[in-house]
Formats: structure tokens, C-alpha cells, sequence
């Protein structure tokens, strides 16, 4: 068979569907809002930024010699991100279960969605709300449901003490309080 048809990969090409830490037929769950942000992202990429990489790989190319030309083989690299990205958002889409947090409203019990504070055995207070594998972000004190502190969390009420493992031994955590969004808020 010619090179000409075989399947050109790079490396990393075939991202995982399912998120790591997730067990194979788990869920991968997400809120309406983390749902829209990765379809708008897709979207963005399928319809505005790929047809302008593609335009300007066409223009560079139609410059003649491609093996010095710069637009023309960045152009290519990019497209390539933009590909491997738009088949990681499709998967990741495909497999979402969306989950809307705010039927919980009102209820002191830890599921996904919540916005918890609790304070550890040493006394610092922290507030961390618990999301997707894909939406959340530390920075912003959102935490994926399967990192350990989510797993400990979850199902615990307000009031609750729940233990959690660490590499420098068991913490002690207390739920001081359990928020949910407002379900009027909508998904915007």
C-alpha cells in the first residue's frame, strides 16, 4: 500500500474519551453551563477560527515553494491543534451527562454542583464548589467531583465530619455550609 493512504497521526492524536480518573462506563458530568461553554468553544473553532487557518494555508500555498514558507507550515501546525481540539470538544460532548445543580436548591446534602465551605483539622476555611472534569478550575476554587477532596465531600451534610485521605495522613474536614445556584439563574 502507498504512504500516499495511510493515516497521518501525530503524537497524542487520539485523546482518551473519557477523563482520566473516571472508571470505564462512569459518567462524565457536567452542568448545563460547562456543557454550553465547550459546545460554543467547538463551535467557534468549526465555524470562525478553522475557516481562516484554511484560508490563509490556501493563500500561502498558492505562493509557490511551501518548504520555507512560514504561513504556510504554521498554517498546517495549526490546523492540526484545531482538528486534534475540535475531535477532543466532539468526544468529550458526546459522552457529558449534564446535570443541572440547581434541583438541589435548598438541600444541606453535598452533590454535584454544590458550593461547600468546610474547615480542616488545622482550622483553615476554605469554600470550593464541585464541578466537571472539563469546566473545572482550581484557580477558582472549583474542584473536579473526582478529585479526593469531592469524594470525601460528597453525600456529607452540613454539619457533617468527613475524613480524607492524604499522603501526610487522614484530615478531618467540617461542612460548614452547602450553596446550590439559584434555579431561576437559567443556563446562561
Amino acid at each position: 500500500m502507498s504512504k500516499a493512504f495511510t493515516k497521518e497521526t501525530d503524537a497524542g492524536d487520539d485523546e482518551p474519551a473519557l477523563p482520566a480518573g473516571i472508571p470505564v462506563g462512569g459518567k462524565n458530568y457536567i452542568t448545563p453551563q460547562g456543557y454550553a461553554r465547550l459546545r460554543a468553544e467547538l463551535l467557534s473553532l468549526i465555524d470562525e477560527e478553522r475557516p481562516k487557518v484554511v484560508d490563509i494555508v490556501h493563500w500561502a500555498a498558492s505562493n509557490g515553494d511551501r518548504s520555507e514558507n512560514g504561513d504556510y507550515l504554521y498554517g498546517k501546525k495549526r490546523l492540526r491543534e484545531i482538528d486534534r481540539r475540535i475531535r477532543f470538544l466532539t468526544k468529550r460532548l458526546e459522552i457529558a451527562e449534564v446535570v443541572d445543580p440547581s434541583v438541589h436548591a435548598g438541600s444541606d446534602q453535598i452533590f454535584f454542583g454544590a458550593t461547600v465551605t468546610y474547615v480542616d483539622d488545622e482550622g483553615v476555611e476554605r469554600t470550593v464548589t464541585i464541578l466537571g472534569v472539563d469546566e473545572a478550575d482550581n484557580g477558582l476554587q472549583q474542584i473536579s467531583w473526582i478529585s479526593p477532596v469531592a469524594r470525601a465531600l460528597l453525600k456529607a451534610r452540613e454539619g457533617d465530619e468527613v475524613s480524607l485521605q492524604t499522603p501526610a495522613g487522614t484530615r478531618t474536614l467540617e461542612i460548614l455550609s452547602v450553596h446550590y445556584p439559584d434555579p431561576q439563574r437559567g443556563e446562561g
